[in-house]
């Protein structure tokens, strides 16, 4: 009777040491300093909750102890490689700015699914470096961009389109030639190529030839 009651209890021991390392949850992170409001290719990391408390994370930037190649996941647009997301910026503007992790793994037979949300571009405007423009001289035109975490980055054309009513654009810069003396202002839109809903709008005085 006691040899059975020890297997039985070796067995059981076997069984709940097994239930324990049951993955519970996972929790998907992003490296802000890695500027996700600019750039397309950003470290992520996944902290992976068991069922018996213990939580592990992937290294990378967060330094843990599981290792990426022991994990695969799926991003709902987009693409993963070794820690990194790779993000396709017009489909992330119509998801909401969120992208959902397919997670696989040896101790996650069954799929997983997170969100990860990054941070989203609220609004565009025109930040002047002068109130007017002055003919035969380039006038920058700097568009930034504000975004949900707070951060103001300027955009440039690979992210912004800009139309002029008056004068050349040359890349980003606005000249209205000494000869355009019927001009007296410019209007200009910036429309963001993601979304063109989003658009900043001005109007810039040019300069009397004797000011």
């Amino acid at each position: 009777m006691k040899p059975f009651l020890t297997t039985c209890l070796i067995f059981l021991t076997i069984l709940a040491a097994g239930q324990t390392k049951e993955v519970k949850s996972i929790k998907a992170v992003y490296d802000s300093t890695a500027l996700p409001e600019l750039y397309n290719k950003i470290p992520i990391g996944l902290y992976i909750a068991y069922s018996n408390g213990e939580v592990r994370s992937t290294n990378g930037f967060l330094h843990g102890n599981y290792n990426w190649n022991r994990v695969k996941v799926v991003p709902s647009s987009g693409a993963f490689q070794n820690g990194y997301l790779l993000l396709d910026r017009k489909t992330l503007v119509s998801q909401q700015y969120t992208i959902q992790l397919t997670i696989t793994a040896a101790d996650i037979p069954q799929s997983i699914t997170t969100d990860l949300t990054l941070p989203k571009l609220d609004s565009i405007r025109f930040h002047h470096y002068a109130d007017s423009l002055k003919r035969g001289f380039r006038y920058y035109l700097n568009v930034e961009g504000i975004y949900s975490s707070g951060r103001i980055f300027p955009l440039d054309t690979s992210a912004v389109s800009i139309e002029v009513s008056e004068g050349k654009l040359l890349g980003q810069d606005l000249l209205i030639n000494d000869n355009e003396t019927a001009v007296q202002s410019v209007n200009v839109t910036a429309i963001y190529k993601n979304d063109e809903r989003l658009k900043a709008l001005t109007t810039i005085p040019v300069k009397k030839l004797n000011e």
